[in-house]
């Protein structure tokens, strides 16, 4: 006997399934061997498992399929979210970077990406974080939710830094934080092969055991540390996030496990004269089995206008965007940046690009009482 796979249309996303060899299964079999697949490698990693197959009395064959998304970067989980103006939200990928804005600074950051692509993922990140000279180090909040499809990642993080001068004008800072993260999934968007899904009545039946009707969700803590060293010229973080690797269990059937990632920035401030300025930046994400590289260039002019370039990918099956950036500063303390990012990958021919907002509000005074540290004058443009 022949059986075919039946897939669920999980987030809506038209999956491509070149990939994937049609199973034969003698009749006598009662279960299926798991087997993995991956279905598209260069942006996102789709596991397929497939778990039972089940005996119906009138002999037909039924496979359950549980899909199970490691909805993970080529380098970095989609658990970490991607942002194409990362060098201008430092705080968001490293904990150890607050404070070093010099003054209160908060960021608000929405993404939509691979527009037009039904299900696509889209991203919203708030935080804020201040320098407390009286503790030596200064303290963060963090806020992001992270929508695809029918999966939703909401995460919230507090974190201390502690900063120690170094030579002449240098700041090594040593961060830490922790929080907690929900994911749910809204099992009323799912449609499986054997569903019924009348339009005219409200409610949905799978037809699956495994999957739920409604909206399930649980909630696991998260731990993040980092190191940032900053002088005039140079900038060097490493962070790793999702430490303890928690698991999340949604129900018996279906759990998640968020994968441990590090990630490596460095930047260089270059004056090349009073009113014109370039940061060259290198950012590398890996869970140590994949690992993605991004290079930008921003150049401002005045300390007012800025623009730029970043390139997403080191090999053919890693190039995923090439991507533009402009802002500007809206006054000395507002500052409203936007980006662009040209899809390269295969879902080039089903979107039609990803966008960006960033704005970003920094008070530019002292705060609170006790001794700051040596302000470091760069010509980073959300100072």
């Amino acid at each position: 006997m022949i059986g075919c796979l039946f897939f669920y249309k999980m987030h809506q996303i038209n999956f491509f399934f070149d990939k994937i060899k049609v199973l034969t299964v003698a009749e006598n079999h009662n279960y299926l061997l798991q087997e993995n697949k991956i279905l598209e490698k260069d942006t996102y990693i789709y596991v397929v498992q497939i778990i039972t197959l089940q005996t119906y009395r009138s002999m037909k064959y039924f496979f359950t399929l549980l899909i199970i998304l490691n909805i993970s970067f080529a380098a970095s989980s989609q658990q970490l979210g991607q942002y194409t103006m990362y060098m201008l939200n430092n705080y968001r990928s490293n904990v150890a970077y607050a404070g070093l804005d010099n003054s209160l600074s908060a960021t608000g950051v929405f993404r939509g990406q691979w527009v037009g692509l039904e299900g696509s993922p889209t991203m919203q990140n708030v935080n804020v974080h201040m320098p407390m000279y009286y503790i030596k180090g200064a303290v963060g909040l963090n806020i992001e939710n992270i929508t695809l499809g029918a999966e939703q990642n909401l995460s919230a993080t507090i974190s201390y830094a502690y900063h120690k001068p170094v030579g002449d004008n240098g700041i090594l800072s040593f961060g830490a934080g922790g929080g907690i993260y929900q994911k749910s999934l809204d099992g009323s968007i799912l449609r499986t092969p054997g569903g019924n899904y009348d339009e005219n009545i409200p409610v949905i039946n799978h037809n699956d055991l495994l999957l739920t009707e409604g909206k399930q969700g649980a909630i696991t803590p998260i731990f993040n540390a980092g190191v940032y060293f900053q002088t005039e010229k140079i900038e060097i973080g490493a962070s790793a996030n999702n430490i303890i690797e928690p698991k999340i269990n949604l129900n018996d059937n279906i759990n998640f496990q968020l994968k441990r990632h590090y990630l490596l920035t460095l930047a260089y401030n270059w004056n090349m004269s009073n009113l014109l300025s370039i940061q060259p930046t290198i950012i590398a994400k890996s869970d140590l089995i994949e690992t993605q590289i991004e290079i930008s260039t921003i150049v401002t002019y005045n300390d007012n206008i800025f623009g730029g370039a970043t390139f997403r990918g080191y090999s053919k099956n890693t190039i995923d965007a090439a991507a533009f950036i402009a802002g500007i500063k809206l006054s000395e303390k507002i500052t409203l940046a936007y980006s662009y990012d040209l899809t390269l990958s295969p879902y080039n021919s089903v979107s039609n690009g990803s966008h960006e907002i960033l704005i970003n509000y920094n008070l530019n005074k002292k705060i609170g009482a006790g001794v700051p540290p040596r302000i470091i004058h760069n010509p980073r443009f959300l100072e």
